[in-house]
């Protein structure tokens, strides 16, 4: 299974260079981890749910229950 992050990110009106800033996380890492392929052993690590989860003010559980929803391919 994959995780569609871009469409994630493009429907909650989000850039990566805004989960950066907001959440704190470096911009390079995770433009670098948002555009990696995806394999089912390398799918959306804890700090990317936690960046995600910051630059919307929300916890890491709700972000992840959306992906697994609404984003998995």
């Amino acid at each position: 299974m994959r995780i569609d992050i871009k469409h994630y990110l493009e429907v909650n009106h989000l850039t990566i260079y805004q989960v950066s800033k907001r959440s704190g996380y470096g911009y390079t890492t995770l433009h670098k981890s948002f555009n990696k392929p995806q394999s089912s052993s390398t799918s959306l690590n804890l700090r990317d749910l936690d960046a995600l989860a910051r630059a919307q003010d929300k916890s890491m559980w709700e972000v992840l229950k959306e992906l697994e929803e609404h984003y998995l391919e």
